[in-house]
């Protein structure tokens, strides 16, 4: 669970927003909707060498 203290001089809105930076960060969400279903090791091997070729591909244009 994660704990965001308020500071000081720290509105609401702001507590709010450095909550979800950090929700967002540790990919909670992300991990929950990859449980719903499953998925072969091998399409999650072939997923990440596409990434891994699109990211390079991406670099190589710069």
């Amino acid at each position: 669970m994660l704990i965001i203290e308020r500071k000081d001089n720290e509105t609401i809105d702001r507590a709010l927003r450095r909550y979800r930076r950090k929700y967002r960060q540790t990919k909670v969400r992300q991990e929950l909707q990859q449980r719903k279903q499953f998925t072969k090791p091998s399409v999650k091997r072939r997923h990440e060498i596409l990434k891994a070729a699109y990211i390079n591909e991406k670099n190589q244009s710069n």
